[in-house]
């Protein structure tokens, strides 16, 4: 038998891994999330993690989006991370004056155009997630300093998840210097909240609850009975949310991003609806689609 060169060459090359009918289903996800991004007056990315089984799916994954407030999930993980190693303690009481109201979302600033609040550091951080307020936010980047959230993202691998302005800064706005990060990076950040990896275990459990208060689009668009830990952001022509949407049997992380959208434009609830089915799917089935259950 006459051995060509092109024979050898294939019999080298490693042998690719049959494509499985759960591999179709989520091409299929894929797709229905492109027809949303195509119906979108801006643009979309998405990454979904299947706590399970530790697989990602994810459309335009890797491209960098503006954060708005989801950028304040990595101070969260720093803030903790400061707390644990002795440099403050949660219950530590902190006060803010009239001159360190913020504007944009948050309760602290009404307080505060009364006078001076005086709450505990932990109340500052769930102020930060809860109700995403800005005062509480910029006191917590000069507690743990910008650079060193930077550098804890390093460390952590997220070279594209960048803090570099405080919140309602519209001068370095407009100079570009924008909180970004990336569907990918940002889901697996919070899988490393969710696998206790990012902190201390019980410093991530505490995480997790301060983030399932977030009332948002993903808590919209699954039922009540199913819990959500999520951390929104929005600023004009931005809108995007990070979470864990705690489905029983098949949880999982999503990330959902748009930016130069419309006002009106709800991308994250319709995302959210679309990964739901496709986890909710899987959850009542087996590896080959018998709903069993």
């Amino acid at each position: 038998m006459k051995i060509t060169i092109l024979s050898l060459v294939l019999l080298c090359l490693p042998a690719l891994p049959a494509e499985t009918v759960v591999d179709l289903l989520q091409q299929k996800t894929l797709q229905n999330i492109a027809e949303i991004d195509k119906k979108l007056d801006g643009v979309l990315g998405v990454a979904a993690i299947d706590l399970t089984t530790g697989q990602m799916m994810h459309y335009h994954g890797d491209v960098v989006f503006p954060q708005a407030s989801s950028i304040k999930i990595p101070i969260l993980i720093r803030m903790f991370r400061a707390a644990r190693d002795g440099e403050f303690s949660l219950n530590d009481p902190i006060t803010l004056t009239p001159k360190d109201k913020v504007g944009g979302s948050g309760h602290l600033q009404q307080e505060l155009a009364k006078g001076p609040v005086t709450l505990s550091i932990r109340d500052l951080v769930t102020a930060m997630i809860e109700t995403s307020d800005n005062t509480a936010t910029n006191r917590c980047i000069a507690m743990v300093k910008m650079e060193r959230v930077n550098r804890m993202l390093d460390e952590m691998g997220f070279l594209n998840t960048r803090l570099r302005r405080i919140m309602m800064d519209t001068a370095a706005a407009g100079r570009d210097e924008e909180n970004v990060s990336t569907p990918n990076e940002m889901a697996r950040l919070v899988e490393k909240i969710y696998r206790k990896e990012a902190a201390h275990e019980e410093d991530c459990n505490e995480m997790l609850s301060i983030m399932k208060r977030v009332k948002a689009s993903m808590r919209k668009a699954v039922p009540p009975n199913v819990e959500v830990a999520s951390k929104p952001g929005g600023v004009p022509g931005v809108k995007c949310e990070t979470g864990i949407i705690y489905l029983p049997d098949r949880p999982f992380v999503l990330s959902v991003m748009s930016t130069f959208v419309n006002p009106s434009a709800t991308p994250v609830e319709d995302v959210t609806r679309v990964v739901y089915a496709h986890f909710e799917r899987l959850a009542r089935s087996n590896k080959f689609g018998n709903q069993w259950r």
